[in-house]
């Protein structure tokens, strides 16, 4: 039987995709729709003062393409509170035109391939600490999807020895690093948690970046042999200051 890998976990990530009811809002007096406005300004508030303390992170993003609107991403260090922001989120009146579209639930994760790099001196590591719990980046663009590793009978990734998973990722994560100031990544595992297995979120400032690092690295063994993917969903960020302006008619 090939052996698991140890996994360090940090912050529960959750993303949420809304489309806004638009022809709803567009019938909705001024008034109404600047409350709405202003009461969700708000909230937002409320999750940088989180994000300031560094005990949580989040970002909004204008979904291109019509899977959805918005995209939410959020990091918290429990589930329970992104339930909550879930919560408070529906139960706002900007919520009532926020139609959930589709959401996925992970944890952010670092998987230790070398027993050399176990134990407490690695968890204490201010390295690993920021990749466990990250502040999300305000570049922008950011890019998800979800992935799985094949379980094919000629291709079962559950199937190989931990060294030559080691030696793919290895190989993999050099072509990452060619990328390095030009495309952030986030990983986080969600087996047990969603549908899919792992989760991937990227952002840069340039989205062609995306389209060169996902294209380079199915060219990697560890992806050609063993990857499957999910839909990717781009978004534009909308920063705090832009947020009343997005809504307006």
């Amino acid at each position: 039987m090939a052996e698991a890998v140890v996994t360090m976990d940090g912050w529960c990530k959750l993303h949420d995709t809304r489309t806004f009811d638009w022809s709803t809002w567009k019938l909705t007096s001024e008034e109404e729709r600047n409350a709405a406005i202003q009461e969700f300004q708000e909230l937002m508030k409320k999750w940088d003062a989180v994000e300031a303390d560094k005990a949580g992170s989040q970002s909004v993003y204008k979904v291109i393409g019509n899977k959805a609107d918005l995209l939410f991403i959020f990091l918290r260090p429990t589930m329970d509170e992104l339930e909550e922001i879930k919560r408070d989120i529906n139960r706002s009146k900007l919520g009532d035109f926020l139609i959930p579209s589709h959401s996925y639930v992970s944890i952010v994760e670092m998987t230790m391939h070398n027993p050399m790099e176990e134990g407490k001196d690695r968890e204490l590591s201010p390295q690993v600490e920021a990749r466990l719990k990250p502040i999300l980046p305000k570049w922008e663009y950011a890019c998800f999807y979800p992935m799985n590793r094949r379980r094919e009978q000629n291709a079962n990734w559950f199937e190989i020895s931990k060294a030559e998973r080691t030696r793919l990722l290895y190989e993999h994560g050099m072509t990452g690093r060619k990328y390095a100031g030009k495309v952030k990544e986030i990983i986080s595992g969600s087996i047990g948690l969603d549908e899919w297995e792992w989760c991937v979120t990227l952002f840069a400032h340039d989205p062609l970046q995306f389209k060169k690092i996902v294209y380079e690295m199915r060219f990697d063994e560890v992806t050609t042999k063993y990857g499957e993917f999910g839909d990717f969903i781009i978004g534009a960020y909308l920063p705090n200051d832009d947020f009343a302006e997005y809504f307006s008619l």
